[in-house]
């Protein structure tokens, strides 16, 4: 048996793992989406969403990028997974992401590539729209200078493509090492942590959606989690996930308030 069999669950409530069903539409981040789709509709160029870290920015690039018509956008989601990028690597990626066929090795020529593609998403009534992840790994002023002259590629007018970063406050001042890269950021939210009535929301959300038929957690343990968890997504996920394991090898119906402090001290997110 497990904790899944102990609480009637048909699978992990708790999963840190993106999964766009376990998805909760919290105030934040409800009003994080409206901003940036408002960025990629009116072809904003620059768009910049922070957080800590654990907040839910990547469930967020998931869900945007879910949520972008693929009959009105051309979009994609590039994950940064080290700090060593250089601008031509950059450049390749969003490139090869937005279709350019057999991308050049000359960087002058893959610049061309890469205008000729955008132009022809524009011709189809289409928008362009690159969603950058984990955006505090990039670290350069040759990267930021590359955004810059990408974002400088406009036809008729208009923008022919935007950049949405997600990535840590410290993004911030990445952008500061190409002055003007930073002053094209149209579109800036700081993604907040979760209130107390958000969190016991976001727990018993997830549960609802893993089948859970009844109260588990007491009205006290779901104060201990946003209380030790200090509202952030990631964090809830962890303590509320051990404290099923928990409360199924002590054979506990409901969680309450001093299981939980057990566990996040067993966690190190609270004091003994």
């Amino acid at each position: 048996m497990s904790y899944l069999e102990h609480y009637n669950l048909k699978e992990e409530p708790f999963s840190n793992s993106v999964d766009n069903r376990f998805y909760y539409n919290s105030k934040p981040h409800a009003e994080a989406l409206i901003r940036l789709k408002y960025a990629a509709e009116q072809r904003k160029g620059l768009a910049l969403l922070v957080g800590d870290v654990g907040a839910g920015k990547t469930t967020l690039a998931r869900r945007l990028l879910d949520e972008l018509d693929e009959n009105n956008y051309e979009s994609a989601l590039l994950i940064v997974i080290h700090s060593s990028v250089t601008s031509e690597w950059l450049l390749r990626k969003i490139s090869v992401q937005l279709g350019v066929q057999k991308p050049a090795e000359a960087k002058t020529d893959l610049l061309g590539q890469l205008y000729n593609r955008l132009a022809e998403i524009h011709d189809k009534k289409k928008k362009a729209v690159v969603l950058i992840d984990e955006a505090q790994m990039l670290q350069t002023r040759e990267v930021m200078e590359e955004f810059r002259g990408i974002l400088n590629i406009e036809l008729d007018g208009h923008k022919l493509i935007t950049f949405i970063l997600f990535g840590l406050p410290e993004v911030d001042q990445h952008l500061a090492l190409d002055e003007p890269l930073r002053q094209r950021v149209a579109i800036r939210y700081h993604l907040q942590a979760f209130t107390e009535e958000s969190s016991e929301d976001y727990v018993r959300y997830r549960l609802q959606i893993a089948g859970c038929k009844k109260e588990i957690f007491t009205k006290t343990a779901y104060s201990a989690v946003h209380q030790y968890a200090k509202g952030i997504p990631r964090l809830i996920n962890t303590v509320c996930d051990n404290a099923l394991l928990e409360g199924y090898l002590r054979k506990k119906d409901r969680i309450d308030h001093d299981m939980i402090r057990e566990i996040s001290v067993d966690l190190k997110l609270a004091d003994t």
